[in-house]
Protein backbone atom coordinates (compact mmCIF):
# COMPACT_ATOMS: atom_id res chain seq x y z
CA UNK A 1 0.00 0.00 0.00
CA UNK A 2 1.16 3.54 -0.80
CA UNK A 3 0.59 6.30 1.76
CA UNK A 4 0.66 10.10 1.74
CA UNK A 5 0.74 12.07 5.02
CA UNK A 6 -0.46 15.65 5.53
CA UNK A 7 0.11 17.21 8.96
CA UNK A 8 1.56 20.54 10.08
CA UNK A 9 3.50 18.77 12.85
CA UNK A 10 6.74 17.31 11.47
CA UNK A 11 7.08 15.00 14.50
CA UNK A 12 3.67 13.46 13.77
CA UNK A 13 4.58 12.91 10.11
CA UNK A 14 7.83 11.24 11.15
CA UNK A 15 6.10 9.03 13.73
CA UNK A 16 3.41 7.90 11.27
CA UNK A 17 6.06 7.12 8.64
CA UNK A 18 8.03 5.02 11.12
CA UNK A 19 4.94 3.10 12.21
CA UNK A 20 3.88 2.37 8.62
CA UNK A 21 7.34 1.19 7.58
CA UNK A 22 8.24 -0.63 10.82
CA UNK A 23 4.99 -2.61 10.72
CA UNK A 24 5.37 -3.38 6.98
CA UNK A 25 2.03 -1.72 6.22
CA UNK A 26 3.35 -0.13 3.06
CA UNK A 27 5.43 2.77 1.80
CA UNK A 28 5.07 6.51 2.40
CA UNK A 29 5.49 8.13 -1.02
CA UNK A 30 5.06 11.74 0.05
CA UNK A 31 4.15 14.20 2.78
CA UNK A 32 3.05 17.82 3.17
CA UNK A 33 2.68 20.27 6.06
CA UNK A 34 -0.60 21.79 4.87
CA UNK A 35 -3.61 20.87 2.78
CA UNK A 36 -2.93 23.75 0.40
CA UNK A 37 0.00 21.76 -1.00
CA UNK A 38 -2.23 18.83 -1.88
CA UNK A 39 -3.72 18.06 -5.28
CA UNK A 40 -6.03 15.18 -6.12
CA UNK A 41 -4.46 14.55 -9.52
CA UNK A 42 -1.01 14.42 -7.94
CA UNK A 43 -2.17 11.78 -5.45
CA UNK A 44 -3.70 9.77 -8.28
CA UNK A 45 -0.54 10.01 -10.39
CA UNK A 46 1.46 8.68 -7.42
CA UNK A 47 -1.02 5.80 -7.03
CA UNK A 48 -1.68 6.73 -3.39
CA UNK A 49 -3.93 4.16 -1.71
CA UNK A 50 -4.36 5.82 1.70
CA UNK A 51 -4.18 9.50 2.64
CA UNK A 52 -3.62 10.38 6.30
CA UNK A 53 -4.58 14.00 6.86
CA UNK A 54 -4.76 16.32 9.86
CA UNK A 55 -8.13 17.88 10.60
CA UNK A 56 -6.77 21.30 11.68
CA UNK A 57 -3.97 22.99 9.71
CA UNK A 58 -3.00 26.69 9.49
CA UNK A 59 -3.79 27.53 5.85
CA UNK A 60 -6.16 24.86 4.54
CA UNK A 61 -7.72 22.37 6.96
CA UNK A 62 -8.49 18.71 6.37
CA UNK A 63 -12.23 19.21 5.69
CA UNK A 64 -11.58 21.82 2.99
CA UNK A 65 -8.77 19.73 1.51
CA UNK A 66 -10.89 16.59 1.24
CA UNK A 67 -13.67 18.58 -0.40
CA UNK A 68 -11.15 19.89 -2.95
CA UNK A 69 -9.44 16.58 -3.83
CA UNK A 70 -12.43 14.20 -3.67
CA UNK A 71 -13.56 14.58 -7.31
CA UNK A 72 -10.23 13.22 -8.59
CA UNK A 73 -8.80 11.21 -5.67
CA UNK A 74 -10.50 7.84 -5.18
CA UNK A 75 -8.24 6.46 -2.45
CA UNK A 76 -9.08 5.97 1.22
CA UNK A 77 -8.80 8.80 3.75
CA UNK A 78 -7.94 8.65 7.46
CA UNK A 79 -8.42 11.83 9.49
CA UNK A 80 -6.02 12.71 12.30
CA UNK A 81 -6.62 15.34 14.99
CA UNK A 82 -6.67 16.26 18.64
CA UNK A 83 -10.12 17.75 18.18
CA UNK A 84 -12.97 15.39 19.13
CA UNK A 85 -15.85 17.52 17.82
CA UNK A 86 -18.68 15.22 16.74
CA UNK A 87 -19.79 17.77 14.16
CA UNK A 88 -16.36 17.92 12.52
CA UNK A 89 -15.96 14.15 12.61
CA UNK A 90 -19.41 13.69 11.05
CA UNK A 91 -18.50 16.19 8.34
CA UNK A 92 -15.26 14.32 7.64
CA UNK A 93 -17.13 11.03 7.32
CA UNK A 94 -19.71 12.57 4.99
CA UNK A 95 -16.89 13.74 2.70
CA UNK A 96 -15.37 10.27 2.47
CA UNK A 97 -12.98 9.92 5.40
CA UNK A 98 -12.89 6.24 6.33
CA UNK A 99 -11.55 6.41 9.88
CA UNK A 100 -10.46 8.84 12.57
CA UNK A 101 -7.24 8.73 14.61
CA UNK A 102 -7.02 10.85 17.76
CA UNK A 103 -3.80 12.59 18.78
CA UNK A 104 -1.49 11.99 20.53
CA UNK A 105 -0.73 9.24 18.04
CA UNK A 106 -0.82 5.75 19.51
CA UNK A 107 1.05 3.02 17.63
CA UNK A 108 -1.46 0.26 18.38
CA UNK A 109 -4.40 2.43 17.33
CA UNK A 110 -2.68 3.54 14.12
CA UNK A 111 -1.74 -0.02 13.14
CA UNK A 112 -5.22 -1.36 13.93
CA UNK A 113 -7.03 1.31 11.91
CA UNK A 114 -4.67 1.14 8.92
CA UNK A 115 -4.99 -2.65 8.84
CA UNK A 116 -8.79 -2.29 8.75
CA UNK A 117 -8.58 0.13 5.84
CA UNK A 118 -6.15 -2.14 3.99
CA UNK A 119 -8.52 -5.06 4.53
CA UNK A 120 -11.32 -3.02 3.02
CA UNK A 121 -9.22 -1.99 0.00
CA UNK A 122 -8.38 -5.63 -0.67
CA UNK A 123 -12.02 -6.65 -0.31
CA UNK A 124 -13.18 -3.97 -2.75
CA UNK A 125 -10.44 -4.97 -5.20
CA UNK A 126 -11.56 -8.59 -5.09
CA UNK A 127 -15.13 -7.46 -5.83
CA UNK A 128 -13.90 -5.41 -8.79
CA UNK A 129 -11.95 -8.41 -10.09
CA UNK A 130 -15.09 -10.53 -9.89
CA UNK A 131 -17.07 -7.90 -11.80
CA UNK A 132 -14.37 -7.65 -14.47
CA UNK A 133 -14.50 -11.42 -14.91
CA UNK A 134 -18.28 -11.26 -15.23
CA UNK A 135 -18.01 -8.46 -17.80
CA UNK A 136 -15.60 -10.61 -19.81
CA UNK A 137 -18.01 -13.54 -19.79
CA UNK A 138 -21.20 -11.46 -20.14
CA UNK A 139 -20.44 -8.29 -22.16
CA UNK A 140 -22.57 -5.36 -21.05
CA UNK A 141 -24.47 -4.56 -24.22
CA UNK A 142 -27.57 -2.45 -24.36
CA UNK A 143 -30.62 -4.24 -25.66
CA UNK A 144 -32.60 -2.93 -28.66
CA UNK A 145 -34.81 0.09 -27.94
CA UNK A 146 -32.55 1.42 -25.20
CA UNK A 147 -33.57 -1.26 -22.69
CA UNK A 148 -31.00 -2.64 -20.29
CA UNK A 149 -29.51 -6.00 -21.26
CA UNK A 150 -30.13 -9.05 -19.10
CA UNK A 151 -26.43 -9.14 -18.17
CA UNK A 152 -26.63 -5.53 -16.91
CA UNK A 153 -29.62 -6.37 -14.72
CA UNK A 154 -27.91 -9.52 -13.53
CA UNK A 155 -24.84 -7.55 -12.47
CA UNK A 156 -26.77 -4.94 -10.47
CA UNK A 157 -28.56 -7.82 -8.75
CA UNK A 158 -25.21 -9.48 -7.96
CA UNK A 159 -24.01 -6.18 -6.47
CA UNK A 160 -27.16 -6.14 -4.36
CA UNK A 161 -26.57 -9.74 -3.24
CA UNK A 162 -23.06 -8.84 -2.11
CA UNK A 163 -24.40 -5.82 -0.22
CA UNK A 164 -27.04 -7.94 1.52
CA UNK A 165 -24.22 -10.18 2.71
CA UNK A 166 -22.37 -7.13 4.06
CA UNK A 167 -25.54 -6.11 5.89
CA UNK A 168 -25.93 -9.57 7.41
CA UNK A 169 -29.21 -10.52 5.70
CA UNK A 170 -28.17 -12.40 2.55
CA UNK A 171 -30.12 -15.48 3.64
CA UNK A 172 -33.17 -13.67 5.01
CA UNK A 173 -36.46 -14.35 3.26
CA UNK A 174 -36.94 -10.60 2.76
CA UNK A 175 -33.68 -10.39 0.82
CA UNK A 176 -35.46 -11.66 -2.31
CA UNK A 177 -37.96 -8.82 -2.04
CA UNK A 178 -35.14 -6.30 -1.65
CA UNK A 179 -33.42 -7.64 -4.77
CA UNK A 180 -36.69 -7.38 -6.72
CA UNK A 181 -36.99 -3.77 -5.50
CA UNK A 182 -33.42 -3.16 -6.66
CA UNK A 183 -34.30 -4.46 -10.15
CA UNK A 184 -37.36 -2.22 -10.32
CA UNK A 185 -35.51 0.93 -9.17
CA UNK A 186 -32.65 0.33 -11.60
CA UNK A 187 -35.05 0.02 -14.54
CA UNK A 188 -37.10 2.95 -13.26
CA UNK A 189 -34.06 5.23 -13.14
CA UNK A 190 -32.93 4.19 -16.64
CA UNK A 191 -36.36 5.07 -18.02
CA UNK A 192 -37.51 8.05 -15.93
CA UNK A 193 -34.48 9.14 -13.82
CA UNK A 194 -35.21 10.49 -10.33
CA UNK A 195 -35.68 14.11 -11.39
CA UNK A 196 -39.24 14.02 -10.07
CA UNK A 197 -38.09 12.37 -6.87
CA UNK A 198 -37.58 8.86 -5.57
CA UNK A 199 -40.68 6.64 -5.91
CA UNK A 200 -42.85 6.34 -2.81
CA UNK A 201 -42.82 3.11 -0.82
CA UNK A 202 -46.39 2.44 -1.89
CA UNK A 203 -45.48 2.82 -5.54
CA UNK A 204 -42.37 0.64 -5.18
CA UNK A 205 -44.14 -2.28 -3.52
CA UNK A 206 -47.13 -2.03 -5.85
CA UNK A 207 -45.02 -1.95 -9.02
CA UNK A 208 -42.79 -4.82 -7.86
CA UNK A 209 -45.86 -6.90 -7.05
CA UNK A 210 -47.37 -6.16 -10.45
CA UNK A 211 -44.10 -7.25 -12.08
CA UNK A 212 -44.49 -10.59 -10.29
CA UNK A 213 -48.23 -11.16 -10.70
CA UNK A 214 -48.99 -9.28 -13.89
CA UNK A 215 -51.36 -6.35 -14.37
CA UNK A 216 -54.57 -8.40 -14.39
CA UNK A 217 -55.08 -9.43 -10.78
CA UNK A 218 -57.79 -8.74 -8.21
CA UNK A 219 -57.14 -5.74 -5.97
CA UNK A 220 -57.68 -7.79 -2.82
CA UNK A 221 -55.05 -10.32 -3.89
CA UNK A 222 -52.69 -7.52 -4.91
CA UNK A 223 -53.01 -5.80 -1.52
CA UNK A 224 -52.44 -9.08 0.28
CA UNK A 225 -49.18 -9.77 -1.62
CA UNK A 226 -48.00 -6.17 -1.16
CA UNK A 227 -48.60 -6.31 2.60
CA UNK A 228 -46.75 -9.62 2.91
CA UNK A 229 -43.79 -8.22 0.97
CA UNK A 230 -43.67 -5.10 3.17
CA UNK A 231 -43.61 -7.27 6.28
CA UNK A 232 -40.78 -9.44 4.96
CA UNK A 233 -38.72 -6.39 4.01
CA UNK A 234 -39.33 -4.73 7.39
CA UNK A 235 -38.20 -7.88 9.21
CA UNK A 236 -35.10 -8.12 7.03
CA UNK A 237 -34.25 -4.47 7.72
CA UNK A 238 -34.64 -5.04 11.44
CA UNK A 239 -32.30 -8.05 11.23
CA UNK A 240 -29.75 -5.85 9.47
CA UNK A 241 -30.10 -3.34 12.31
CA UNK A 242 -29.36 -6.15 14.76
CA UNK A 243 -26.33 -7.21 12.74
CA UNK A 244 -24.79 -3.74 12.53
CA UNK A 245 -25.58 -2.98 16.17
CA UNK A 246 -23.80 -6.19 17.17
CA UNK A 247 -20.75 -5.19 15.12
CA UNK A 248 -20.70 -1.75 16.73
CA UNK A 249 -21.08 -3.19 20.20
CA UNK A 250 -18.05 -5.41 19.61
CA UNK A 251 -15.94 -2.72 17.90
CA UNK A 252 -17.18 0.79 17.09
CA UNK A 253 -14.26 1.18 14.65
CA UNK A 254 -15.43 -1.80 12.60
CA UNK A 255 -15.52 -0.43 9.05
CA UNK A 256 -18.82 -2.07 8.20
CA UNK A 257 -20.43 -0.48 11.25
CA UNK A 258 -18.93 2.92 10.49
CA UNK A 259 -19.87 2.83 6.82
CA UNK A 260 -23.30 1.25 6.86
CA UNK A 261 -24.90 2.08 10.23
CA UNK A 262 -25.51 5.79 9.60
CA UNK A 263 -25.96 5.25 5.86
CA UNK A 264 -28.84 2.77 6.22
CA UNK A 265 -30.36 3.75 9.57
CA UNK A 266 -31.12 6.72 11.76
CA UNK A 267 -28.21 6.56 14.18
CA UNK A 268 -30.47 6.99 17.23
CA UNK A 269 -32.08 3.66 16.32
CA UNK A 270 -28.67 2.01 16.04
CA UNK A 271 -27.51 3.29 19.44
CA UNK A 272 -30.79 2.27 21.05
CA UNK A 273 -30.47 -1.27 19.70
CA UNK A 274 -26.83 -1.40 20.80
CA UNK A 275 -27.98 -0.46 24.29
CA UNK A 276 -30.55 -3.26 24.28
CA UNK A 277 -27.96 -5.79 23.14
CA UNK A 278 -25.51 -4.58 25.77
CA UNK A 279 -28.12 -4.95 28.50
CA UNK A 280 -29.32 -8.21 26.93
CA UNK A 281 -32.80 -6.75 26.81
CA UNK A 282 -35.53 -8.30 24.69
CA UNK A 283 -35.81 -6.73 21.23
CA UNK A 284 -38.28 -3.86 21.22
CA UNK A 285 -38.81 -3.69 17.49
CA UNK A 286 -42.04 -1.71 17.83
CA UNK A 287 -40.28 0.94 19.92
CA UNK A 288 -37.33 1.34 17.51
CA UNK A 289 -38.23 3.40 14.46
CA UNK A 290 -37.29 1.71 11.19
CA UNK A 291 -37.03 4.15 8.31
CA UNK A 292 -37.78 1.75 5.47
CA UNK A 293 -37.47 4.33 2.71
CA UNK A 294 -34.04 5.49 3.96
CA UNK A 295 -32.85 1.87 3.96
CA UNK A 296 -34.18 1.16 0.45
CA UNK A 297 -32.70 4.37 -0.97
CA UNK A 298 -29.32 3.59 0.62
CA UNK A 299 -29.51 -0.01 -0.60
CA UNK A 300 -30.12 1.10 -4.18
CA UNK A 301 -27.49 3.85 -4.13
CA UNK A 302 -24.77 1.64 -2.64
CA UNK A 303 -25.58 -1.36 -4.87
CA UNK A 304 -25.43 0.87 -7.95
CA UNK A 305 -22.09 2.31 -6.81
CA UNK A 306 -20.64 -1.19 -6.39
CA UNK A 307 -22.01 -2.17 -9.80
CA UNK A 308 -20.59 0.89 -11.59
CA UNK A 309 -17.19 0.73 -9.89
CA UNK A 310 -16.95 -2.91 -10.86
Amino acid sequence: MLFYIVDDDEAVRLMLTEIIEDEDLGEVVGEAEDGSFLDGHMLTMRNVDILLIDLLMPTQDGIETIRKIRPSFKGKIIMISQVESKELIAQAYSLGSEYYIIKPVNRIEVVTIIQKVIERIRLEKSIQDIHKSLHAVFPQDEAPGGRQSSSDLRQIREAGQFLLSELGIAGDIGSHDLLDILDYLYQFEQKHTFKSGFPTLKEIFLEVTQMKLGQIVEEQQMNKVVKASEQRVRRAIYQSLNHLASLGLTDVTNWKFEKYASQFFDFTSVWKRMGELKDRAAPSGSAIRINMKKFIQAFYTEAKRIHLEG
